[in-house]
């Protein structure tokens, strides 16, 4: 009895002891993936970063200051002049309400931090909850030692740190987290068919929608994934408890979010998930009626009730759509289906280089070893069909098709590639080392009738010894890739000098900073639709186009300003009440994100519309059909508004030695127009580095002059 309990004693010890060592490794993992994304705080200040985040900051700065009601009811005449709009129904409000949440907290507590510390922060605390989320997941699809790899290779992931970092405040830094919640309350549902996980399922969903527009991908995922159990056979009451309660009360809260509304149930990228809820109900149906009556009277009565359903469905359905009642399909969501779609017809869309489709590079340099792991993972998946494995599996082929599509999806990617990532590298190593604690506990006798015995060895320490060399590079890896490609703030720009050090250009903080403190309030700024959001949060201006790209008409007409000869542009920009001009010049720099290299797209969209269609493309090419901007260029672009605001003065200045002046360091070429004055703007600011140069429109001349 004393030695039974001993045993008991020692193998609870080691149960304590490996539960131990597992809490320590995921929390490395997590405070790892909090480390790692403060890059940018250690290189810079608490800066935040890219175009969006700022628009989110001045959202949150407001609610964390007025309230959630006066948040709500915001009507915001600082953006798109004349029109304005309305915040509270047209954002997704899960990141403001989460940062001004914790703020409150923090105040309570007596902790005081400023609104700006929360957003810059919060993206990295919430990776941090998203390694302990994959953890638990991963967990569930597999067990805790696949958990733990998902969790630390998930920590370092540049696909996932290129949203994440300190400052990128963006609804993608929450939104990841939301959505692995889900998957993680999901498969527990589906595993045990409790409604207790079920609503937790729910609520994560409604937190989800809450966050980000992404919940589209998943809220077609999950019923992908009930209609390929259906299709296998693998349909349960489970199932059916699982998804009615997810899908009823999902919805419900979903259409609580001002800017989701109605549709749920009235647009085309939802109706799979109420396809799918109707198919459950009828699926119960069936199954209850095969229970009540007999084989040929059940047979007669299936087959009735399929036709009768088929027919209602397409009839309700056509009608439906053809009054308008279920919305088609977004451009955005045809752009998935067909990569080629938005080019065609929608180029505000093609325009963003998030939309465009991914290159194989950047598969090997977001992902890393993942890209081989990742297949890995699935064969065991497949190996193992089981009701989870099948929504990853599903998870895993649907993302990777569309991350090919979109290279801002590659960040849905990244998760699962971790989730197969881990799948596969512990089953392997788990495989091998077994295999080399066998051949250590057989004994003489039976080595001779082992005679691969030591290769067998050999081979299981060299491949352990590969692997550990694999993961050590991918932790190398995904440190200078966070370093140096997803650390640094696009507001504050930075290269290296000649002597190695590194200079940094703050130019666009400048250009804002002037315009706030030397411009009247009232004071409108037109400017490409890239800077409209930091302009409106820095500058505190209005502007006439942003980066929420809801009114093509509108964008399309600063389009034609810029794309126009100066008389012609000087018409629209008295029309919509222009006082300054901003744009973004690289040609002193070498700067290559510049207004000249966006400038097509700013004719292809100001073209796109009735007002626009005597400005084409064509034109703005030479005879040779090439884009240039030196005396080769065509007429038409060398004297449009675009060109001369750019290249005013720079035709005087030197910018590298044994070069003309006048040469521009980007399209490596010298500018084909220099000397040429300004008739209807004149020049009221240009940075120390000539990045931003900002115009002031002049008054309309006195009759009889």
């Amino acid at each position: 009895m004393v030695s039974l309990l001993r045993v008991k004693g020692l193998r609870m010890s080691s149960q304590k002891q490996e539960t131990l060592l597992k809490l320590t490794v995921l929390s490395l993992a997590a405070v790892l993936s909090f480390a790692t994304r403060l890059f940018s705080v250690l290189r810079y200040e608490s800066v935040i970063h890219e175009f969006d985040p700022y628009f989110n900051y001045r959202t949150t700065k407001f609610l964390a200051e007025e309230g959630f009601y006066a948040f709500h009811n915001w009507f915001d005449d600082r953006v798109w002049y004349p029109l304005g709009r309305i915040i509270g129904g047209t954002i997704y409000p899960g990141l403001m309400i989460t940062s001004a949440t914790i703020y409150r907290l923090l105040q309570m507590l007596n902790i005081p931090i400023d609104i700006r510390n929360v957003c810059v922060f919060l993206a990295p605390l919430f990776s941090s909850f998203t390694t302990i989320v994959t953890y638990h997941l991963t967990k569930e699809l597999k067990d805790s030692a696949s958990g733990l790899f998902a969790a630390s290779m998930i920590a370092i992931v540049p696909g996932y740190i290129s949203r994440s970092v300190a400052g990128s405040y963006d609804n993608e830094g929450i939104a990841i987290f939301c959505m692995l919640f889900t998957y993680y309350m999901w498969i527990k549902a589906v595993k045990t068919g409790a409604i207790f996980w079920s609503t937790c399922a729910a609520l994560a969903y409604f937190y989800m929608v809450s966050s980000w527009g992404g919940y589209v991908f998943l809220i077609n995922l999950i019923p992908l994934h009930v209609l390929t159990l259906m299709v296998t056979g693998r349909f349960s009451h489970r199932i059916y408890t699982a998804y009615s309660i997810l899908y009823c009360i999902g919805t419900i809260l979903s259409m609580q979010i001002s800017f989701v509304g109605f549709q749920p149930v009235q647009s085309s990228e939802h109706m799979l998930a109420l396809g799918v809820f109707g198919l459950c109900q009828i699926h119960a149906l069936v199954d209850y009626l095969r229970s009540k009556l007999s084989e040929n009277d059940f047979d007669l009565l299936f087959r009735g009730l399929i036709a009768s359903m088929l027919t209602v469905s397409c009839i309700v359905g056509g009608i439906l759509t053809i009054t308008g009642k279920i919305s088609p399909w977004t451009g955005r969501f045809y752009s998935l289906l067909d990569p080629s779609y938005a080019k065609n017809h929608i180029p505000i869309i093609a325009s963003v280089s998030e939309h465009q489709p991914t290159s194989w590079s950047s598969f090997y340099f977001d992902l890393q070893i993942l890209v081989f792991l990742f297949p890995v993972g699935l064969y065991f998946c497949f190996s193992k069909l089981t009701d989870s494995n099948i929504f990853l599996i599903l998870y895993g082929v649907t993302s990777l098709y569309f991350a090919g599509v979109m290279v801002r999806l590659m960040l849905v990617l990244a998760p699962v590639m971790c989730i197969l990532g881990g799948i596969g590298a512990s089953s392997l190593l788990l495989t091998y080392m077994k295999q080399l604690e066998s051949s250590k506990v057989i004994d003489k006798k039976s080595r001779k009738f082992e005679s691969n015995y030591v290769l067998r060895s050999e081979i299981s320490m060299l491949f352990i010894a590969v692997m550990c060399i694999l993961f050590f590079s991918y932790t190398l890896h995904c440190t200078w890739v966070t370093a140096e490609a997803y650390s640094s703030p696009s507001i504050v720009l930075s290269a290296r000098s000649p002597d190695g050090g590194r200079m940094i250009f703050d130019d666009f903080r400048e250009a804002y900073y002037w315009l706030r403190m030397n411009t009247p309030e009232d004071s409108k700024v037109m400017s490409w639709w890239d800077y409209g959001y930091q302009i409106t949060a820095m500058a505190n201006r209005t502007i006439l186009v942003d980066n929420n790209t809801w009114n093509n008409t509108h964008i399309s007409r600063v389009g034609q300003a810029m794309a126009s000869s100066e008389e012609k542009a000087y018409e629209i920009m008295r029309e919509l009440d222009v006082n300054y001009v901003l744009v973004i010049f690289g040609g002193l720099t070498g700067y290559s994100s510049d207004d000249i290299n966006k400038f097509l797209w700013m004719v292809r969209i100001g073209g796109s519309t009735e007002e626009g269609k005597s400005i084409t493309e064509w034109d703005y090419y030479n005879p040779s059909g090439e884009f240039r901007v030196d005396k080769d260029g065509s007429p038409i672009l060398l004297n449009c508004l675009m060109y001369k605001m750019c290249y005013y003065r720079f035709g005087q200045v030197y910018t590298e030695g044994g070069k003309p002046s006048g040469y521009d360091r980007v399209r490596n070429m010298e500018i084909g127009n220099k000397d040429f004055e300004l008739e209807t703007l004149e020049e009221a600011y240009t940075t120390e580095h000539w990045l931003v140069r900002i115009y002031k429109v002049k008054d309309l001349k006195n009759r009889g002059n």
